[in-house]
């Protein structure tokens, strides 16, 4: 059997969806290739998105057209602004969502793509034109017997490559997650073709049945009120909210685990590869923290018709039977019935400073890494990359001009340069300290930022560049009320003497108001009755003056990073290119020479982001790349 496409994606999970809707929005023939389409979008960790950076994130691929807003909006349970207490840079909106529909929303949306086709199957090979320097892909052959001719090949594989599943310190089951099997022929087809691979590992916690726990004894975690959506462009109907729990970790089950570290998969030497730092498992928690008194665990609803509960916090490899005992160690789960148990699951990753900033293999053209399979971590930082993956193959495809997002146009711009210039030595996860322009990338203004970028490359749909236009209208419109709008003093004094703000002698514009700290936006625009009037005529309001705020509070902070950023692209502009001989250039440190000869930058940007390129050697690599362009 025998097909032809132009971007085939194999995978279905948040990297693949995001990288065949984004294919097929751009007008692309488009086919996602997974081993069970009723699994695509599934969460296999825990069933929520966004929160500190990676809500942003979220923000920005909804901005960009992509899959996880409206089904995260479609799904949400649970919402919560987090980091309100500090500043806009490092809000992180936060939903818990239901584990069913979230996958159901995520294929309904997938559906509505006419130019893309999905098919159950399992990939075995990847078809290499290897007379051409690099080779070039040329089609996948499936486990089913289907052979697909396709200009771009889109691999998004996740965990499953040679994945291996470990609980307790047994030699584990090879599988990609619970329930599925591992990908292992198209691990050996991407090897042998010259690719570098590692190997990473994760895990995840036990869930239990909430009707077996004591909510007494925990603290509630209601979710924020309001209206708070996640996609720009699309209203979806937002189920009920769920409330989740705090528990505590004592002593108790520090000497569970303690006692049966040796069981642990990690601790018993059955892992070898290296798991994330920054969400560590129980067995971790207690070996790098042995002073820590308690640790802090989340219990958190699968779904509106589940009783199941996600034990956030508990990430194991223990054995069944020690994963129920320190759960019952646990104040208010005395009782606890487990669900599911917890696990480890290891993996093949290909280390990325083997890809270019599209994302394309520098060793095969039109092949395409995204997700897991690059070495990162976390839902929001594979549909991101399944995004830019998608869209770069698209235009690999159709010949189109390449789509590259810098670090001060977006936090996806920070993830993909720091993989493709920093490389990782564990599962890369994305905080806001990565970002140096933070104030200007924040999840009220997503939307501003890329939303015309999206519309010129064609990832909008036309009704996406409809709601666009009304988003930046009701923005340009708020903003032109506090600039153009005076207010007197018999309006606005007695709300200026309750905030605690100096009242006002003569009619002032709200602007400036609007620049004292302690002066919300919406009690100026309360006090004068225009809050009514915006809200009834839309229900964005509410992000409209968010955005404004933020902008006119912080403005003197924005204009700098503006400039910095400014500089930045002054710098990035002097291109560096392919096959420079850096070996060759004395005047850098051996350690730049070496290293700007392995990942070969670009830009003189890139180049910076190199960890051990040192200022010095920047200014001396434009100094001796203009030498040898003159030479030559």
């Amino acid at each position: 059997m025998k097909k032809r496409v132009d971007v085939v994606v194999i995978g279905g999970g948040h990297a693949g969806v995001e990288a065949a809707a984004a294919a097929a929005r751009i007008g692309a023939r488009t086919l996602l290739l997974t081993p069970d389409l009723e699994r695509v979008g599934q969460m296999s960790c825990n069933p929520a998105i966004g929160g500190v950076a990676k809500g942003t994130v979220a923000r920005e691929i909804d901005a960009l057209g992509g899959v996880m807003g409206r089904a995260t909006d479609a799904s949400r349970i649970q919402f919560r602004m987090l980091n309100q207490r500090k500043g806009p840079a490092v809000w992180g909106p936060r939903a818990q969502c239901d584990r069913g529909l979230y996958p159901r929303a995520v294929r309904r949306i997938l559906d509505e793509h006419a130019s893309l086709e999905l098919l159950q199957d399992l990939v075995t090979d990847v078809v290499l034109d290897r007379t051409s320097q690099p080779a070039r892909v040329r089609a996948v052959v499936t486990r089913g017997g289907w052979t697909i001719e396709a200009e771009s090949v889109v691999v998004t594989a996740g965990t499953f490559l040679r994945g291996r599943i470990h609980v307790g310190g047994d030699s584990g089951i090879g599988a990609g997650r619970a329930g599925e099997a591992p990908s292992i022929e198209l691990a050996e087809v991407l090897e042998s073709a010259g690719i570098e691979v590692g190997r990473f590992k994760t895990g995840t916690p036990p869930r239990i049945d909430g009707r077996s726990v004591d909510f007494e004894q925990l603290e509630l975690q209601p979710g924020d009120p309001g209206d708070y959506r996640f996609a720009a462009y699309h209203d979806e109907l937002i189920p009920d909210q769920r409330p989740c729990w705090i528990a505590w970790t004592g002593a108790e089950l520090q000497a569970i685990v303690t006692r049966n570290l040796g069981r642990s998969a990690l601790y018993g030497g059955a892992l070898s590869g290296r798991g994330p730092r920054y969400c560590p498992s129980i067995e971790d928690k207690v070996v790098r923290f042995p002073d820590a008194q308690r640790h802090q665990v989340f219990l958190e609803p699968e779904g509106l018709e589940t009783h199941e509960l996600y034990v956030n916090g508990l990430s194991t490899s223990l054995p069944p039977e020690v994963q129920e005992e320190f759960l019952r160690s646990i104040p208010g789960l005395e009782n606890a019935r487990m669900t599911k148990v917890g696990y480890a699951i290891e993996y093949d990753y290909f280390p990325p400073q083997q890809l270019r900033h599209t994302l394309e293999s520098r060793v095969v053209e039109g092949l395409y890494f995204a997700g897991q399979v690059n070495g990162t971590t976390g839902y929001e930082e594979a549909a991101a990359q399944g995004l830019v993956a998608g869209v770069n193959a698209a235009q690999h495809a159709l010949g189109g001009p390449v789509f590259v997002l810098q670090r001060d146009q977006a936090y996806i711009g920070v993830l993909i340069d720091d993989l493709v210039t920093k490389g990782v030595d564990e599962p890369y996860r994305l905080f806001t300290s990565r970002a140096e322009y933070r104030l200007l990338l924040r999840q009220d203004n997503a939307v501003s930022r890329l939303g015309g970028l999206a519309r010129s490359v064609g990832l909008l749909t036309e009704r996406q560049e409809e709601r666009f236009d009304e988003w930046q209208a009701g923005v340009d419109r708020v903003r032109r009320w506090f600039v153009d709008t005076p207010v007197s003093p018999a309006v606005v004094n007695a709300e200026l003497e309750r905030m605690g703000s100096a009242q006002v002698s003569e009619p002032v514009r709200a602007v400036e108001l609007l620049r004292r700290p302690e002066v919300p936006a919406r009690n100026l625009l309360t006090v004068v009755g225009y809050l009514e009037r915006i809200e009834s005529r839309a229900g964005r309001a509410a992000d409209w003056v968010t955005a404004v705020e933020v902008d006119v509070k912080y403005g003197g902070y924005v204009e700098r990073e503006l400039k910095r950023a400014a500089q930045l692209r002054a710098r990035a502009e002097f291109e560096l290119g392919p096959a420079l001989p850096y070996a060759e250039f004395a005047t850098l440190s051996i350690e730049a020479r070496q290293k700007l000869e392995r990942l070969q930058p670009e830009t003189l940007a890139q180049a910076g982001q190199i960890p051990g390129v040192s200022p010095a050697d920047l200014q001396n690599l434009v100094l001796e790349v203009k030498r040898y362009r003159a030479a030559r």
